[in-house]
C-alpha cells in the first residue's frame, strides 16, 4: 500500500451500533487486510480490545480524532469477506449491532480485551515451560503466585503496553486459559499413553532395569507385556495406551505407577478430538430403496432451478441416506458441507453413523467445546484445502457452526428444520439458524436441503408457493409400517376410578405386553421435576419464587422447591408458610414422579430418566443412549429430548402421558408444536422389526390435533393452521417483531412501555399490539411487558429497521426511561 495515511473501520466486541475508525501506523501499511484483528484502545480508560478490520480507506472521521491502532494480531485474515457480508445481513434483518454478531460468531479466545481474566491451564504440562519465551515465562511464573491476572496487570509486569501477542502465544501453547473456559463443562478428551523412558529405552541399561524390578513379578510381567505390545505396533512409536496395558497385563494402575517411579515407564497424554480419529473400517453407504432413489432424483432435478429444497419424509423414511448421497457428491467436487442439527448433544447416533461413511473428513463444532478447541476448529476450516483428505471438509454442528469461516460451501443440510432450537434467544443477535443459513448458502452460491417429517408451517408454505422446491417421501424405509396410534380418555378413566396414578388402564395393559415380549418403552412427559407446584389444602397458599412471579417446582431427589426461570431453590417446607398447616399437597406431575411411580407398579424393570436434570454432565446423554441401545434400560422416561433424532430398533411402545398441556399453551404456534412433538415422539416406535404402538393420554380425545396425529394427517394440520394464520395475520403472511421491556420498578415500566408503544404506533399504526404483561410478569426481579408489531411481508426490511431504531433512540433519550431495557426479537418462535 502507499505511504498515504490509512484509516480502518473496525467492529469492536461491544454492543455498539456503529463501526469505529482508527488510524494505522505507517509501519503497518503493507500488513493490513480486511478480516484481521487489530488491537485498539477504546473508552476513557483506554482499554485495549481485539477488534475486527471491516473497511480500509483514507478518510479520517469527522466527529472525533482517530486514535492509533496498537498492533495487528494476525498475519492473515481470520474472517473472510463472505462472512462479513453474512454478518451485515444478520445485523440488518435481526435489528442487532455489528458487535453482537461479532461476539456470537467468534470463539471467546479470539476476542481478548484488557478486562479479560487469565489463568493457568491446569492441563498444561509443567515440563513444557522450557518452550516458553522469557516474557511468556514471566507471565506463567506470576500466575503461579497470583492465580488470576488481567491484561492490565500483565502489561505492568512486562512493562510493555501491548501484551496481546504474548497472551495469544500462551493460549496457542495451551499454557493459559481465559476466564470463560471455567464456565464450560466441556474438557478436551485426554488419553494417557505409556512409553519407555529415555534411560530404559537403551539396550545397555536392560540389566539394571531388571535388577530394579527384582522379585516384583507383576511389574516384570507388565514390562514384558509392554514389550510384546510394542512389537505389535512396530518400532515407531514405542508407546501403548495405559488402559490397554492394564487390561492386557491384568494389573492395576498402581503397578504402572511403581514402574514410573523406577524410571522405566513415563506417562503422557494425547488430546483427541471429540469425534476422534476414525480408525475403524469405513463402510459403504447403504443402497437406496425405490422411494429414496425417486426422491434423490427429484432433488437433483429441482436443484437445477431451485437453491432451497424441503425434503418432507415421514419418520424413518431414510432421509439421512439421501443426505449422505448429496454430501458425497459435494465433497467429490471439492466443496465444503455444513450439516446443521437442532441440538448437538442429541446426535450421538448420527455422528457415529456418518463417521463410518466419511471417516476423518467430518468434524464437529458447537458451543460446549472449550475456547481453545473452538479456535482450533475455526483455524482448520479457515485453512481448508479442497482435497479429499482435508479434515473438517464436512462440519456437523448446532447453530453456532454456521459462523465458521467457510470459503467454498457447496451444500447446507438442515435436519429437523422445524425445531425451535435453531432460534437464538439471548443474547442478541436473536437469529434463526435455518433462515440465516439460507442466506449464507446464497452468498456461497450453494444449495440447501431442509429435512423434516413435520415441517414448520412457514417452510411448507414457502415450498407450496414455489419459493422452495418440495420433495416428499410417504413410505417408511424397509417396509416398516407407520405406528398404530391409540387414544386413552383419562377424563373417563378418572371418573370410573380406573387410573393407576398417571397411567390409564390401556397404557398399563400395553406396557405389560411390551415387558412380556422383552421390548422397550418410551414415556413422554414434557415437564421435568416431580410436581409443578405445592398447595396448602387449608388456605390454598402456593409457594412462589421470591425473584419471579411463578410457582416453585418440587424436585424430590434433593427435596427442594426450584424455580425453572431463575434457578433459585429452597428446602421444601414442612408446614404452610401462610397458615401453618401441615396439609401441603403436590399437584401435577413431571418426569421424576413418573419414574418413581412406574417403579412401584413394575419393580423388576429398569427405568431411566432423560431430562435437563439428568443430562447435565458431559457424557450423561451418551451413557443413557448407549444403555438404552444395549437394552440395559427397559423404559426411558423423558421430556422433548426423547423426540429428537433417536433410532431404537426394540422400542415397541411410546406413551404420551399428557397431551393437553401442549395443546393449551397460550401461543399461536401451540397446535403446530403439539402436532410436531407428538408425531416426532410417535416416530420412535416400531422403527425396524415390527409395527409399533403409540398411546396418547388426554382429557379431550376428539381434539382436532390429536385426531390428525392419529391419522398421520400433516396436510390437514397445515391447512387448518394456514387458514387461521391468514385470518389473524400471523406468519407466514406477516412478519412478527416482538418487543420486551424490563425494569425493576413496575411503575416506571408501565409508564415507559406506554410511551414506547404510543411512539411506535405513530410510525406503524394499528399494526402494533400491546403493551401487555406476559404470563410470567416478573423474572429475576425484573418486571416485564411485551408489545408486538405485525408487518406485511412486502414492506421493506430496511425501512422497518430504520423506523424501529428511530423510536428506540427517541425513547432512550428520556432520562427517566434510560434504565428500561428493550430487547427486539424478529421472527420470534
Amino acid at each position: 500500500m502507499s505511504k498515504q495515511t490509512i484509516f480502518i473501520d473496525v467492529i469492536l466486541p461491544l454492543s455498539l451500533p456503529n463501526l469505529f475508525t482508527y488510524r494505522l501506523p505507517e509501519e503497518l501499511n503493507n500488513d493490513i487486510q480486511i478480516g484481521q484483528r487489530a488491537v485498539v484502545p477504546f473508552g476513557r480508560g483506554g482499554k485495549l480490545y481485539s477488534a475486527l478490520v471491516k473497511n480500509i480507506h483514507h478518510s479520517p472521521p469527522t466527529e472525533y480524532q482517530a486514535k492509533y491502532v496498537e498492533s495487528l494480531l494476525d498475519e492473515k485474515p481470520i474472517v473472510n469477506k463472505k462472512q462479513l457480508k453474512h454478518w451485515d445481513w444478520i445485523a440488518d434483518y435481526y435489528i442487532a449491532n455489528p458487535g453482537d454478531v461479532f461476539n456470537a460468531a467468534l470463539p471467546g479466545a479470539l476476542k481478548l480485551a484488557s478486562e479479560t481474566k487469565i489463568l493457568i491451564n491446569t492441563d498444561f504440562n509443567g515440563d513444557a515451560v522450557t518452550d516458553l519465551t522469557d516474557k511468556e515465562y514471566q507471565i506463567y511464573e506470576a500466575l503461579e503466585i497470583r492465580n488470576v491476572l488481567n491484561l492490565q496487570e500483565i502489561s505492568e509486569i512486562l512493562s510493555i503496553k501491548n501484551v496481546h501477542k504474548v497472551v495469544k502465544s500462551l493460549i496457542e501453547k495451551q499454557a493459559i486459559i481465559v476466564e470463560e473456559d471455567l464456565k464450560r463443562k466441556y474438557k478436551p478428551k485426554l488419553i494417557p499413553y505409556v512409553r519407555l523412558t529415555e534411560f530404559a529405552d537403551k539396550e545397555k541399561n536392560l540389566e539394571q532395569l531388571f535388577n530394579d524390578i527384582g522379585r516384583a513379578k507383576k511389574q516384570l510381567d507388565t514390562l514384558m507385556m509392554f514389550i510384546k505390545l510394542n512389537e505389535r505396533y512396530g518400532n515407531e512409536p514405542k508407546e501403548v495406551k495405559k488402559l490397554e496395558l492394564q487390561k492386557v497385563a491384568n494389573v492395576s494402575a498402581s503397578i504402572i505407577t511403581q514402574l514410573v517411579k523406577k524410571n522405566i515407564f513415563e506417562i503422557y497424554e494425547i488430546a483427541v478430538d471429540r469425534i476422534g480419529n476414525y480408525k475403524n473400517e469405513r463402510i459403504k453407504d447403504k443402497t437406496l430403496n425405490e422411494h429414496q432413489i425417486k426422491a434423490l432424483a427429484e432433488i437433483k432435478t429441482q436443484f437445477k432451478e431451485k437453491d432451497v429444497i424441503l425434503l418432507h419424509g415421514v419418520t424413518s423414511s431414510g432421509k439421512t441416506e439421501i443426505y449422505i448421497k448429496l454430501i458425497q457428491e459435494a465433497i467429490e467436487k471439492g466443496k465444503q458441507v455444513l450439516y446443521l442439527l437442532p441440538e448437538i448433544a442429541l446426535t450421538t447416533q448420527l455422528i457415529t453413523r456418518l463417521q463410518k461413511v466419511f471417516g476423518d473428513i467430518i468434524g464437529v463444532y458447537h458451543s460446549k467445546f472449550n475456547e481453545n478447541e473452538r479456535v482450533e476448529v475455526w483455524n482448520k476450516v479457515l485453512d481448508f484445502e479442497a482435497t479429499k483428505s482435508s479434515k473438517f471438509q464436512i462440519v456437523m454442528g448446532a447453530r453456532s457452526a454456521m459462523f465458521l469461516p467457510f470459503s467454498n460451501l457447496g451444500l447446507i443440510t438442515i435436519d429437523e428444520e422445524h425445531e425451535n432450537s435453531f432460534k437464538q434467544y439471548n443474547p442478541a443477535p436473536r437469529y434463526n439458524a435455518r433462515d440465516t443459513s439460507i442466506v449464507l448458502a446464497n452468498i456461497h452460491k450453494a444449495k440447501v436441503l431442509m429435512g423434516s417429517a413435520t415441517p414448520a408451517v412457514e417452510t411448507y408454505w414457502n415450498a407450496k408457493e414455489g419459493k422452495y422446491g418440495l420433495v416428499e417421501i410417504t413410505k417408511r424405509h424397509g417396509g416398516v409400517q407407520m405406528p398404530e396410534i391409540l387414544c386413552a380418555d383419562i377424563k373417563e378413566a378418572t371418573r370410573k376410578k380406573k387410573m393407576k396414578s398417571h397411567f390409564s388402564p390401556l397404557l398399563m395393559e400395553l406396557m405389560e405386553e411390551a415387558f412380556k415380549n422383552k421390548e422397550q418403552i418410551i414415556l413422554f412427559q414434557n415437564r421435568r421435576g416431580y410436581a409443578p407446584f405445592m398447595i396448602c389444602e387449608e388456605c390454598g397458599h402456593v409457594p412462589e419464587c421470591n425473584n419471579c412471579d411463578v410457582s416453585l417446582t418440587y424436585h424430590k431427589h434433593n427435596n427442594v422447591l426450584k424455580c425453572h426461570y431463575c434457578g433459585s431453590s429452597k428446602k421444601t417446607p414442612t408446614v404452610c408458610a401462610a397458615c401453618g398447616s401441615a396439609k401441603n399437597t403436590l399437584k401435577g406431575f413431571g418426569t421424576e414422579q413418573i419414574e418413581e411411580e412406574l417403579a412401584i407398579y413394575f419393580p423388576k424393570i429398569k427405568i431411566a430418566r432423560m431430562d435437563a436434570d439428568t443430562t447435565r454432565a458431559k457424557n450423561a446423554y451418551h451413557r443413557l443412549i448407549t444403555d438404552f441401545e444395549d437394552h440395559n434400560i427397559d423404559v426411558l422416561v423423558g421430556t422433548q429430548m426423547v423426540t429428537k433424532g433417536l433410532d431404537f430398533e426394540n422400542v415397541s411402545l411410546v406413551g404420551i402421558l399428557n397431551a393437553d398441556n401442549m395443546l393449551n399453551f397460550p401461543d399461536f404456534r401451540a397446535f403446530e408444536r403439539s402436532y410436531q412433538l407428538m408425531s416426532q415422539v410417535s416416530g420412535r416406535a416400531g422403527r425396524k422389526k415390527k409395527r409399533g404402538k403409540v398411546l396418547i393420554q388426554t382429557y379431550d380425545p376428539y381434539h382436532t390435533i390429536i385426531r390428525q396425529v392419529i391419522e398421520h394427517d400433516y396436510l390437514g394440520m397445515y391447512k387448518d393452521e394456514i387458514s387461521q394464520r391468514k385470518k389473524f395475520k400471523y406468519p407466514p403472511f406477516q412478519r412478527i417483531i416482538h418487543f420486551t421491556l424490563k425494569h425493576r420498578n413496575s411503575n416506571i415500566l408501565n409508564e415507559g412501555s406506554r410511551e414506547f408503544v404510543e411512539t411506535l404506533k405513530t410510525k406503524f399504526g394499528s399494526r402494533v399490539l400491546g403493551p401487555d404483561f406476559p404470563v410470567v410478569a416478573r423474572i429475576k426481579n425484573m418486571y416485564i411487558k411485551n408489545a408486538m408489531l405485525k408487518v406485511e411481508r412486502e414492506v421493506s426490511v430496511k425501512k422497518t429497521r430504520q423506523l424501529i431504531m428511530e423510536v428506540k433512540n427517541h425513547f432512550e433519550a428520556f432520562s427517566e426511561f434510560k434504565s428500561v431495557r428493550i430487547t427486539i426479537d424478529v421472527d420470534p418462535m
